[in-house]
């Protein structure tokens, strides 16, 4: 399969992922934190910016640009989630509904940007 397609497939599956993720965040959150709704003010404007380097940029320098960042960025979650005071290994989680959706998301985003990174660094 060709560099560019494989990357442009992570990189869409990646914002996918991002979605679900976010979505679940979302609906997790307390009430009265930037997760229970501000958060998608800055969220959409990003997944837009990063989907739009992923289709109408992808063989320029910045379309690489941009799904490295959002490789990062994708790779940052489960770094987060797993790290936090209420994280998956604190078993908190687990006491939740849709734990496993929740668990499989971070699996998938951290496999999928660390595949994306890579392609994307390559094309430096």
């Amino acid at each position: 399969m060709k560099h560019n397609v494989m990357l442009t497939i992570t990189s869409l599956l990646l914002i996918l992922f991002m979605t679900f993720h976010l979505t679940d965040d979302t609906l997790r959150a307390k009430v009265g934190t930037a997760e229970a709704g501000g958060s998608t003010l800055v969220a959409v404007p990003v997944l837009f910016v990063w989907l739009y380097g992923t289709l109408v940029l992808a063989e320029r320098r910045s379309g690489y640009v941009i799904m490295l960042v959002g490789s990062l960025l994708g790779l940052s979650m489960p770094v987060i989630h797993v790290m936090g005071a209420g994280g998956v290994f604190r078993g908190e989680i687990a006491k939740s509904s849709g734990a496993f959706l929740f668990v499989w998301t971070l699996h998938a985003l951290g496999v999928t940007a660390m595949f994306s990174l890579i392609l994307s660094a390559r094309r430096f």
